[in-house]
This record gives C-alpha cells, sequence and structure tokens, in this order.
C-alpha cells in the first residue's frame, strides 16, 4: 500500500484554544442541565487507533460535568461469565437512564477493531457483530437515545511520535502497553477493519462522525463543537442560590489542634525553599 502524507494542520494557538475550549465547556455544562431537565438520554462513542486523542478529548468534555450524571465507561477485557453471554449485554448495562450521559471510551465497536485483528473471536463472531450491531444501534435510537459515534483518526507518523513521548514521560508510560504497540506493525490490518466496519455500521440513524486528530487542541475544539451542535438543548434559566447569614454563635468553642492530627504543611517548606534558593 502506498503511504500518504497527512498535511499537518496550522498550530492552533494556545490563547485561541484555551478561550474557545472554556467557552465550549461552559456550553456542555448548559447542555448537561438540559439532558438531567428534560430527562434526555445520551451516549457518546470514543473509537480511534491507539494514541489518536481519544482520552484528551473525554476529560475535556467531562471536566467541569457533574460526575452524578455524566459517566465515563472504559470497560475491561470481558470476564469467563461475560464471554458466554450475548455480546452487547454487558454495554446494555452501562446504557444511561433518564437524565444521564454515558462516554464510552472504546465500545462495542472492539469486535470490529482489535478483536478482529488479534483473533480474539471467531469469523463468525464477527461477521453476526456486523450483522448485530446495526440492527442493536437503531433500537436505541428508536428508543429515545441520543446515540454520537466518532472517529479519531491520526497518521502513522504522528501515532509512533506520540508512543515514543509516552516512553520516555514516566508520568504517561502507563498508557503505552504491548497490544498498543501491535497497532504499528499491524496499522494496514487496523485499516482495512475500519473499513470494513464503517461499510456495515455507518448507518443514517446513527452515523460516524471523523475526527482529524493530527493536533490534539484541534481535536477537542472540533469534536466538542459538533457534538453540541447535535444535541438539541436549551438554556434552563435556573435561580441562582440565596447563601444564607450564618447564625450567631451559641457558645462552641473548637477544640484545641492538638486534639487532632495534620498532615505536615509540605507547601510553605516549597516556598521557604523557592525564597532561599532566589536569594
Amino acid at each position: 500500500m502506498t503511504k500518504r502524507k497527512r498535511k499537518k494542520p496550522a498550530k492552533l494557538s494556545k490563547e485561541a484554544y484555551e478561550a474557545e475550549l472554556k467557552r465550549l465547556q461552559a456550553e456542555l455544562v448548559e447542555m448537561q442541565r438540559w439532558v438531567v431537565e428534560t430527562g434526555a438520554r445520551v451516549v457518546v462513542l470514543m473509537e480511534g487507533r491507539d494514541a489518536a486523542g481519544k482520552g484528551s478529548a473525554i476529560k475535556r468534555i467531562t471536566q467541569y460535568l457533574n460526575p452524578r450524571t455524566c459517566r465515563v465507561e472504559a470497560l475491561p477485557a470481558p470476564g469467563t461469565r461475560e464471554r458466554g453471554q450475548w455480546y452487547f449485554q454487558r454495554y446494555v448495562e452501562k446504557l444511561p437512564t433518564k437524565g444521564e450521559i454515558v462516554i464510552f471510551d472504546r465500545s462495542w465497536y472492539n469486535r470490529a477493531g482489535v478483536e478482529r485483528v488479534m483473533g480474539f473471536c471467531t469469523s463468525e463472531e464477527y461477521r453476526r457483530f456486523l450483522h448485530q450491531a446495526p440492527i442493536f444501534e437503531r433500537l436505541l435510537v428508536e428508543d429515545g437515545i441520543m446515540l454520537r459515534k466518532y472517529w479519531f483518526s491520526v497518521s502513522d507518523d504522528e501515532q509512533i511520535a506520540r508512543f515514543k513521548s509516552r516512553r520516555n514521560d514516566p508520568l504517561r508510560r502507563w498508557k503505552l502497553s504491548p497490544m498498543d504497540l501491535q497497532s504499528i506493525t499491524r496499522w494496514e490490518d487496523y485499516s482495512r477493519a475500519k473499513d470494513e466496519m464503517f461499510i456495515h455500521t455507518d448507518i443514517p440513524s446513527a452515523p460516524w462522525y471523523t475526527v482529524e486528530s493530527e493536533d490534539k487542541k484541534r481535536s477537542r475544539i472540533n469534536v466538542i463543537a459538533h457534538l453540541l451542535s447535535t444535541i438539541p438543548y436549551e438554556k434552563i434559566d435556573t435561580p441562582l442560590p440565596d447563601i444564607p447569614e450564618r447564625p450567631q454563635s451559641e457558645g462552641y468553642e473548637r477544640p484545641p489542634r492538638s486534639d487532632f492530627r495534620y498532615v505536615p504543611d509540605v507547601a510553605t517548606q516549597l516556598e521557604r525553599t523557592r525564597q532561599k534558593k532566589n536569594g
């Protein structure tokens, strides 16, 4: 296969990115309030190649949302009992009730991706999935669930660069698994699997939306803006609560500090060290 170079987008300035992200995150808060008030149900699937930027996008989406009504589901590999169930069963258990948003950090499409490429499912199971997934998703949509499916697209060169960055960063090294590295040597296999998946599951009632992710900042802005544009939310006016005056003390006296255990004040020591260093 001829390797196609992907044009690198112009870098988004930090100032423009942060200003727009803050605006969009405020809109996400409004959207969540509408979901809660109206009893809407929202499901967002985040799929794509390893290191394509799904996780960082999810973090920005959920950063200021109420975790009581917005949760992220990242299911581990199925156990023995789950392998004996209908494939979609464990995902059904995680679907939202009224007034909830659920974001799947990888979803039932594992079967069409890593399971297909790595041989974790049979050809029969794979074909059954391609047949059942559109039916399953139509049922969700017909029942009123707002289903959004995003595919984060990244070039092979950029993916390798991000893998190297993770390897050299002890805070992010845990993100680099042996399975991730397999995606380098099986790049074309994953490409074919993704193409086949789109052919069978890009349906009018639950279409796929591709997020160009060569620049993570751009991809975060783009996916949040698109998600907001597809949810018919309205601003819910809620009065600001009155903060009551604290009543007069009725003789309560706090016990002496010596009666309690406090964590060491490491922050003060850091400041003293900084002042001493700066002379």
